[in-house]
């Protein structure tokens, strides 16, 4: 399997500032071809590096002010069916199977109470599932999809 080098996380990090970055752009910057940059991009698209290139939207100027995190506690062996239902929520951003009081986490964006309201509700009443503990969130400090890949792998 091919690996990844110190070439391949630039272009992540500059792609992580900015997805519609042009290869020339890339290139310039980091003083390779641009069919460098393809091959490179490529390569990381095939080996499951990049999955997708998606914008970031801020839900928030579209009305989904709330943002709720639900820990779940379900019944042994039906967690992950659960966790399949809740990943096609429309309004849920994030699940996780986690460790701890709760067996999965669900992160969800609601533009009001009554949304929210309906959902918990929903979700608490589904078979399986015997308790629920839902948070509001007060103020987003810190809210990505990318982490610092220039100070994680290029500095150390």
């Amino acid at each position: 399997m091919e690996k990844i080098d110190e070439l391949d996380i630039k272009i992540l990090v500059e792609l992580q500032e900015d997805a519609r970055k042009s290869l020339r752009e890339i290139s310039e910057k980091l003083g390779v071809a641009e069919a460098t940059v393809y091959n490179r991009i490529n390569k990381m698209r095939k080996l499951g590096v990049i999955e997708k290139f998606i914008p970031v939207i801020n839900y928030s100027r579209l009305g989904f002010d709330l943002i709720a995190v639900i820990g779940i506690t379900a019944e042994g062996g039906h967690v992950v069916d659960l966790e399949k239902v809740l990943a096609k929520e429309p309004n849920v951003t994030a699940v996780y199977d986690v460790t701890g009081e709760f067996d999965v986490i669900a992160v969800a964006k609601f533009k009001d109470r009554e949304s929210l309201n309906s959902f918990v509700k929903r979700i608490a009443g589904m078979r399986y599932v015997t308790k629920t503990y839902t948070m509001l969130v007060l103020n987003v400090v810190k809210e990505t999809h990318t982490i610092d890949l220039e100070r994680l792998i290029l500095v150390e």
